[in-house]
């Protein structure tokens, strides 16, 4: 049996005290999240992650889900039951707008509590986190009668929500489809067509599930210009707001997946089925982006979320499992053998999941509220630059974070030996969930492609420039504070590799484009490293601030530890990096396709 206990104290030394949210009050929604409030929340989301999500994690993985005779869907034992509670609560419409039956509260709030249910359940979270995606993508498209139809019962967990993209032959090129819209004489669509890799594609944890499929409409142009959006219910809507008859949408199988058995991986069958367009004819990519942008930052929180979990379980293993003797004498002669924690090596593997683990979380709340500034601040400058920052950022985050995720879960496996190949201890679990996240919304070797190819240059590179600007501005606040020396060292270090590595694609693309794509990965490693170091900077300047304010605690030591750890261990990988970008891409292109 495994264990998971929420991050909380964690988490509210960031909200609270690095990132000071209290500050932005002026915004719509922080007034109603003080920190008595925010301190409820967290304290019910550990609760009811620690007591009911996380116990059902074993259970989704081992019965999966099934498919009926009749094409229905039926989810784990106790998975329903525990979504219907997650509605019941509020949680999926934490940050939702009120009107439509959200609380209103920041969208940083609410990325907090969704790591902490997406370390407790993957599978289960993502019931949540999908219907969310949704609501977004109608919230910012979708006309007010598709608001008010549909958003306030997927807020209340009563509908669940879906994105439709992949089909058979078409993958991330989404200008391949070929799924068909016919325009009906009362102005809905017939939506005929097969979609693949559908997550919560078909279910019975809610009464309905609103799909958003994209398709073509009839004479479209060709490519990613001729797709629009669809809204699809699986149970068409009476007048009355009821659910009625069934849409003709169908579940022709569901995937068996390496991971996240929990959750319905659908092969959808569209025909003729009925939907109505959300936005306008072609526009689709825009509307979907929303949704699409929402996903992938929640893909990176669940890398992230996994290699939390998975660490929490390495690290009680470890001090838990007698093997050997510490190098140099007994560190428990009182016991048959010590504990493998005794060893450098465990140590070091554990605490190069947890500086990550810490700096990551970081990094995903100093975005969300970056976020909520793009969302809710009546200054134009400061939606504008918060957008450009999400908008280099989420593929990072995204591609970063899963990538992390994923080694750290297998790091932490590595932690049980022989055992963590076995399924009783849970550890192999954690690998198989996490390697999803590598892999959809963008495979992440996409996300580095897109960092490179179109976020990087965009408006003349404006957004990187700013970022590199706010590390350098810390770095000359940060100079002179002797307690900082370390911290101000790594980041000058790691940002001046960052600064050539961009100098060096930039000489790249004006020569061959596919030269500064082949060091993309490298690039997006490189800017997740330096990102991650300036959130150590950030928290370990918090954390000595703390400590000259009478704060002696453990936590505040242990936080400069694994800081200090991370500056002078992980870091320094950026050098690694720039050689690889400056290297250029030549024994990558010339290689010609038949020699592999």
């Amino acid at each position: 049996m495994t264990i998971y206990h929420a991050p909380v104290k964690d988490i509210h030394f960031l909200l609270d005290d690095v990132l000071k949210i209290d500050r932005f009050n002026n915004l719509p929604g922080f007034a109603d999240a003080s920190q008595d409030v925010r301190s409820v929340i967290l304290s019910e989301a550990a609760r009811f992650s620690e007591e009911i999500l996380h116990p059902l994690n074993a259970v989704g993985d081992i019965e999966g889900c099934t498919r009926n005779a009749d094409s229905s869907v039926s989810v784990p034992r106790g998975f329903a039951k525990a979504f219907s509670q997650l509605g019941e609560g509020g949680w999926i419409g934490l940050s939702a707008p009120v009107e439509y039956g959200g609380q209103g509260l920041p969208a940083t709030l609410s990325f907090a509590v969704n790591e902490i249910f997406s370390s407790a359940n993957m599978a289960l979270e993502m019931f949540s986190s999908l219907t969310r995606g949704a609501v977004e993508a109608l919230l910012t498209h979708g006309s007010d009668e598709q608001k008010r139809t549909y958003i306030p019962n997927m807020l209340a967990g009563k509908w669940t929500g879906t994105m439709n993209l992949t089909e058979p032959h078409s993958g991330t090129d989404l200008g391949m489809m070929r799924t068909k819209a016919v325009k009906a004489q009362d102005g809905s669509y017939r939506i005929t067509g097969t979609k693949i890799f559908i997550s919560c594609g078909e279910h019975d944890i809610a009464e309905n599930i609103i799909h958003l499929v994209l398709a073509r409409t009839e004479g479209a142009a060709a490519g990613i210009k001729g797709v629009s959006l669809f809204v699809v219910p699986k149970l068409l809507i009476n007048d009355d707001g009821s659910v009625g008859e069934r849409n003709a949408v169908s579940c022709g199988s569901i995937e068996q997946k390496m991971g996240i058995h929990g959750n319905p991986t659908c092969v959808l069958n569209y025909e003729g089925a009925t939907g109505w367009l959300v936005g306008g004819e072609n526009k689709g990519m825009e509307a979907m982006f929303v949704m699409m942008n929402e996903a992938r930052l929640g893909a990176g929180l669940q890398g992230m979320a996994q290699s939390e979990v998975a660490y929490q379980n390495a690290a009680n293993y470890a001090k838990e499992r007698l093997q050997g003797r510490a190098i140099g004498g007994a560190a428990h002669p009182e016991k048959p053998a010590d504990p493998i924690i005794v060893h450098p090596d465990v140590r070091r593997n554990l605490q190069s999941i947890r500086a990550f683990n810490e700096a990551a979380r970081a990094l995903a709340l100093y975005s969300a509220l970056r976020s909520d500034l793009a969302h809710r601040s009546e200054d134009a400058e400061t939606r504008s630059s918060a957008d450009e920052y999400l908008s280099l950022v989420t593929p990072v985050i995204k591609g970063v974070l899963t990538d992390k995720g994923f080694a750290n879960a297998v790091a932490a496996q590595q932690m049980y030996g022989g055992h963590g190949y076995i399924v009783e201890t849970g550890a192999e679990q954690f690998v198989r969930d996490a390697r999803i996240t590598m892999l959809y919304e963008g495979a992440n070797g996409i996300q580095a492609l897109d960092l490179v190819a179109r976020k990087l240059p965009r408006n003349n590179g404006r957004a990187v420039q700013a970022f590199l600007g706010e590390i350098d501005q810390f770095i000359a606040d940060n100079g002179s504070q002797k307690n900082l020396t370390l911290t101000v060292k790594a980041l000058n270090e790691g940002i001046a590799d960052l600064k050539k590595a961009t100098g060096s694609l930039m000489k790249f693309t004006t020569k061959d484009p596919n030269e500064a794509i082949a060091g993309s990965t490298d690039y997006m490693h490189l800017l997740g490293l330096v990102a991650l170091g300036y959130m150590w900077g950030l928290m370990l300047k918090t954390a000595y601030e703390k400590i000259a304010d009478g704060d002696s605690s453990d936590y505040l030591t242990m936080k400069i530890s694994t800081g200090s750890f991370f500056l002078e261990r992980a870091l320094p990988e950026t050098a690694l990096h720039l050689r690889r970008i400056e290297a250029g891409g030549r024994n990558i292109l010339d290689v010609p396709a038949e020699a592999f």
